[in-house]
C-alpha cells in the first residue's frame, strides 16, 4: 500500500508534527508513506514540496484577498495531479489544507480516481474561513456576518457565506472519508457539511518510548533548575498566540499566592516567553522553541505540572506529550482538551476564561503531592493504553484497507 499525506509542512506546527508521527508509524509497520507539503524543514526522499506558480498566484491573490476568499488563487494545486508522489499513491490522506499552499477547489479532481481520507486538525474544513469558531455556531447554517473576521486565517472582507458555499460544493463533488482526532471535533464534524461522509474517531498517536517519565532530579540538574522549586511548565509554538492563552496564564499567575511565588519556577517552551516572565513575578526559565523529543521529555519530567490556558483546541500535542511523560495538567474545559485532562484523574479542568479557577487548580495540585503522584501514574497508564503510535497506525491501516475495498 502506498499512502500520500498532503499537509502544510513536514514538521513545522502541531498539525505537521501529528501527521509526521503518523507517517513514521506507518513506515514502522511496513506501509509505504510519502508527504507532499507546503514547506519542508527536514531533508528526506519521502518528503516533497507542492508545485507552485508563485508569480501568477501572487497576482491572483490581490483579487481574492480583496474579496475575502482565502487560498482559491493557488491554481498550481491542480498540477499536483501529475506529481509522482500522487500518481504512485494508492490512497490520499489530506491533513491541514490551510496556511497558504493548497486550493481546496482541487479536491474533486484529486479524489476523482483515488480514495481519500481527510484528517481534521481544527474546524477550518467546515467553516466560512476560521480554524476555530469559539462561541460562534454560524458554521452550522452557512456562515455570513462573521463575528471574528480577524481570527486566523483572517479575512479582509466578510465573504464567509460564499466560502462556506464553495466548500460545501467541493465536498458534494469529492470522495472522502473523515477522521477526527478528538471526540469533540468528531461531534462538530457530524453537525457540519462533512456529515455527508463517513466520520471516524482516531486519536493522535505518540511515541511512548521517546515521551516517557525520566528521573526528575536528574532532568532538573541538567536544565539548571533548583531541586527545591515547584515547577510549572507552559508550552506552545508561539507563546504570544492569543488562542493559546498566554494572557490568561499571566492573569492566573498574577493571582498566585505571594507566599508560593518564590518557591515556584515557570518553565516555558516556545517563542516569546519574555513578556510572561516580566509580568507574573515568578522566576522563569525560557528554553525557547525545542524540536528535540528527548529535550522536551526532560522538560516535562522536570515539571510538577503542565499548565495550558488554551482558548480553543482539538487534541493538543503538548498535553499528550505531558501525559506520556507522567506530568499532570491544568487547562480549560474547551474543545478536545477534556479527552486528555480528566478531572481528578490526570489533572484539573477550569471553566473557560476563568483565570481564578485556573489559578486555584494550579495551587490545589501543587499543594497535594500525593494527588499529583497518583495523577502522574494515571497519565502514563492512559498514554500507554489509548495513545501509542502503534495503535494509531494500526487504526489508519485498517481504515485505508476498508476505503480501498469500497
Amino acid at each position: 500500500m502506498n499512502v500520500l499525506h498532503i499537509n502544510q509542512s513536514d514538521i513545522s506546527g502541531g498539525a505537521a508534527i501529528a501527521a509526521y508521527r503518523l507517517h513514521q508509524g506507518l513506515l514502522t509497520q511496513g506501509i509505504h508513506s510519502n508527504l507532499l507539503v507546503g514547506n519542508v524543514e527536514f531533508d528526506s526522499d519521502r518528503v516533497a514540496v507542492v508545485y507552485r506558480k508563485y508569480r501568477l498566484e501572487n497576482q491572483l491573490s490581490r483579487l481574492t484577498k480583496f474579496l475575502g476568499l482565502n487560498y482559491i488563487h493557488l491554481i498550481s494545486t491542480f498540477d499536483n495531479y501529475n506529481h509522482p508522489f500522487y500518481t504512485q499513491a494508492d490512497i490520499i490522506n489530506f491533513h491541514n489544507l490551510h496556511t497558504g499552499y493548497f486550493n481546496y477547489l482541487a479536491m474533486p479532481k484529486l479524489t476523482e480516481n483515488k480514495p481519500a481520507i481527510f484528517t481534521l486538525h481544527d474546524m477550518w474544513s467546515f467553516t466560512g474561513h476560521c480554524s476555530y469558531t469559539y462561541d460562534c455556531d454560524r458554521w452550522k447554517q452557512g456562515c455570513g456576518q462573521c463575528p471574528y473576521p480577524e481570527t486566523y486565517p483572517e479575512i479582509a472582507r466578510d465573504n464567509t457565506r460564499l466560502e462556506w458555499k464553495l466548500k460545501n460544493w467541493v465536498y458534494s463533488k469529492s470522495h472522502l472519508s473523515i477522521v477526527a482526532p478528538s471526540k469533540w471535533l468528531t461531534e462538530q464534524a457530524k453537525k457540519s457539511m462533512l456529515s455527508r461522509f463517513p466520520i471516524y474517531y482516531i486519536p493522535y498517536g505518540i511515541d511512548t518510548k521517546a515521551y516517557k517519565p525520566l528521573n526528575t532530579e536528574k532532568c532538573r540538574e541538567i536544565l539548571g533548575i533548583p531541586a527545591n522549586k515547584k515547577v510549572l511548565m507552559f508550552g506552545a509554538q508561539i507563546l504570544r498566540d492569543s488562542r493559546k492563552g498566554g494572557d490568561l496564564l499571566i492573569k492566573a499567575l498574577q493571582n498566585f499566592p505571594e507566599v508560593l511565588k518564590p518557591e515556584t519556577l515557570l518553565l516555558t517552551l516556545g517563542k516569546g516567553g519574555e513578556q510572561i516572565a516580566d509580568l507574573v513575578g515568578i522566576p522563569t526559565l525560557k528554553l525557547g522553541y525545542v524540536s528535540s523529543d528527548r529535550l522536551k521529555a526532560m522538560a516535562y519530567s522536570a515539571a510538577d505540572l503542565f499548565v495550558f490556558p488554551t482558548r480553543a483546541d482539538n487534541l493538543p500535542l503538548v498535553l499528550q506529550e505531558s501525559m506520556a511523560c507522567g506530568t499532570p495538567m491544568v487547562s480549560f474545559k474547551v474543545g478536545g482538551v477534556s479527552d486528555l485532562v480528566r478531572p481528578g484523574v490526570t489533572g484539573y479542568l477550569a471553566q473557560p476564561e476563568d483565570t481564578q479557577d485556573f489559578c486555584n487548580g494550579i495551587v490545589q495540585l501543587l499543594e497535594d503531592s500525593q494527588l499529583r503522584q497518583k495523577m502522574s501514574e494515571n497519565c502514563r497508564v492512559i498514554a500507554l493504553e489509548e495513545y501509542p503510535l502503534e495503535l494509531q497506525a494500526q487504526r489508519y491501516i485498517e481504515l485505508y484497507h476498508q476505503v480501498l475495498q469500497n
